[in-house]
């Protein structure tokens, strides 16, 4: 039993328009608007410098894929340079960050879907996060069945989004190029607008980032993606390249329709849009964002499942996560993310929590960057089917060091603080689990009863062992 490499050019970019397109586009308009002090030409340049960065970002990390193409490629490139510990606290920290994240998410779509049944007021909170717990659930055993299964609902949810978001685009073009004074004038004397100082420019670059996110589930699938040194750069760049137009044209569809203090003042920036263009397809955009976001979450499964996947197999989590079932998925691993997504507690402020996220998502963007720069100079003969150009790797680096620095001395607060306590909840756990072995009887009768339960057995891979005794590690 091992995971299938089955993943070709055409789904490789249906999995990223999955996992890139989700609520990030209809939430970071109001943050990065809101961070750029409502300057027109400052926040869609905020939005294209996010699309290049995550771009030469996800061109390195395209290097981790090929130099190690099994799953959870990023987790094997940190234990082979900084050692265990380190990649275990990457696994540690994504667990956390993820958890936030996708909770988020299914939230959100609760929201969206509830909101019909109450209008003129704010739904209830327990048919809402019901509703979120049915959905999540639901995304839970359909990844359980299989990457083909999931597969084809990618591919319909990833053509419905698109569709959705090039309707607004052209919808937004075409107001403008008819040229009314009412959609022209906002974007007149946008130049005399305030400047954001540094730091406001750093948290709308982290707002922005969040609408990114997910561009790297490729590099955390390559042990199921055919040739990858072939498909993962394709994929990567056809992707971005094309999420990045979109969401340019997105938003300034946005701002030829709403002004910018409409925009900061919505929750539901493409609902809102809706309602002025087509009060009477309001439950079109709604529909078709919730859409979106389940699509999204899916893809977020299905890729910290492969990360929780690989630290299994390397006896940093659990055996039982590293076993297969039938559909050739590790059950156990989707099971124990959907668990704890379900308890999670998500803040009500969500632009704070974009910030959250955001935060952590370049830390571990910039240690995935020293990594391969690290690796550069340890192993300089290890084969790299990829190789990026040397100044992207050291460019990606400044970039996320600056955003993380940025916005911890702009805001210092207790958030921060909490995860230096989650860290060392990490390090308090590799040590007694994995440092001192501690497996206990009961913890094995556990393990027998789950494999039992999920009918899941020991994977087989064939996946290029990387963290061998004679490689000094």
């Amino acid at each position: 039993m091992q995971l299938s490499r089955t993943i070709g050019l055409f789904h490789g970019n249906i999995f990223l328009y999955s996992s890139i397109i989700g609520a990030g586009i209809f939430i970071s308009p109001k943050g990065v608007l809101k961070y750029s002090s409502l300057n027109i030409p400052v926040s869609l340049s905020i939005w294209a410098l996010c699309g290049i960065l995550n771009m030469i970002s996800g061109l390195c990390n395209t290097e981790i894929g090929t130099t190690f193409p099994a799953s959870g490629a990023s987790y094997f490139l940190l234990k082979r340079s900084f050692g265990a510990v380190v990649a275990f606290l990457y696994v540690w920290i994504k667990l956390f960050a993820y958890f936030i994240g996708l909770a988020m998410q299914i939230l959100l779509v609760a929201s969206y879907l509830i909101q019909p049944f109450y209008p003129g007021c704010s739904p209830p909170e327990l048919p809402k996060k019901c509703l979120a717990l049915a959905i999540l659930w639901s995304l839970g055993i359909l990844n359980i069945q299989g990457l083909k299964t999931v597969s084809w609902f990618q591919t319909i949810s990833a053509l419905m989004k698109m569709a959705i978001l090039c309707f607004i685009s052209l919808t937004g073009i075409v107001l403008l190029v008819s040229g009314k004074k009412e959609n022209v004038s906002r974007f007149q004397n946008t130049l005399d607008a305030e400047l954001p100082d540094a730091s406001q420019t750093a948290e709308a670059i982290l707002q922005g980032f969040y609408a990114y996110t997910g561009s790297a589930l490729l590099i955390n699938m390559a042990g199921e993606v055919k040739n990858p040194a072939r498909t993962l750069p394709r994929s990567l760049i056809s992707a971005l390249s094309t999420v990045t137009v979109i969401y340019l044209l997105t938003n300034i569809s946005f701002l030829t329709v709403l002004t910018p203090k409409e925009i900061i003042s919505s929750d539901t920036v493409a609902v809102t849009w809706m309602d002025r263009v087509f009060p009477s397809m309001q439950w079109i955009i709604s529909l078709g964002i919730s859409a979106s976001i389940i699509d999204s979450s899916s893809s977020a499964i299905l890729s910290l499942s492969r990360t929780i996947y690989a630290a299994s197999k390397e006896g940093q989590l659990p055996r039982i996560y590293s076993m297969l079932n039938k559909h050739h998925s590790p059950a156990v691993a989707v099971m124990q993310l959907i668990i704890a997504t379900s308890i999670a507690i998500i803040p009500s402020n969500l632009i704070n929590l974009i910030k959250y996220i955001g935060l952590i998502s370049s830390f571990l963007s910039a240690l995935n960057m020293v990594a391969i720069l690290k690796l550069r100079y340890q192993n300089p003969d290890l084969p790299r089917p990829y190789k990026v150009w040397m100044p992207m790797i050291y460019f990606s680096i400044a970039s996320s060091i600056f955003l993380v620095v940025m916005t911890i001395f702009q805001s210092l607060n207790i958030e921060h603080i909490y995860q230096f306590v989650f860290l060392f909840i990490g390090v308090l756990y590799y040590y007694l689990h994995v440092h001192l072995n501690q497996v206990s009887v009961f913890s094995e009768k556990i393990t027998c009863s789950l494999q039992l339960l999920f009918n899941v057995s020991p994977s087989e891979d064939d996946e290029i062992c990387i963290c061998r005794e004679e490689d000094g590690l």
